[in-house]
């Protein structure tokens, strides 16, 4: 029966969470402009955000799990652009058998991307 799920994430402001997500990683805007929540979409995920004035980043533990293939080339398009890959977190197989590497958006939400290792 479940379809779907949609992780919610909190933002302080828009703006900068556009510029990120759109600029930086290549997601696309979807689902209708509000003025305190944000619908975003890449491929077959879609994150959502809501507007968190007073979130304090170093308090955030936000975070998803996002399952890619070709993780290797999505990884080296993020280098390309600059992207800051976590420092405690870059490519890398882990002893589960995934290869992953996670990043922090600008509220310190952690994004972990992972693509089973073969």
């Amino acid at each position: 029966m479940l379809n779907s799920v949609h992780p919610k994430l909190p933002m302080r402001n828009k703006s900068v969470t556009l510029d990120y997500y759109i600029g930086q990683l290549s997601f696309t805007q979807c689902g209708g402009d509000y003025e305190d929540y944000l619908m975003l979409k890449k491929d077959d995920i879609e994150i959502h955000f809501f507007k968190f004035e007073d979130l304090d980043p170093k308090e955030n533990y936000g975070q998803i799990y996002i399952r890619t293939s070709q993780i290797e080339s999505y990884y080296q398009s993020l280098l390309d652009k600059k992207v800051a890959i976590h420092p405690n977190a870059p490519l890398q197989i882990k002893p589960w058998g995934q290869k992953e590497f996670a990043l922090l958006d600008p509220d310190s939400n952690l994004l972990t991307f992972g693509e089973t290792s073969t």
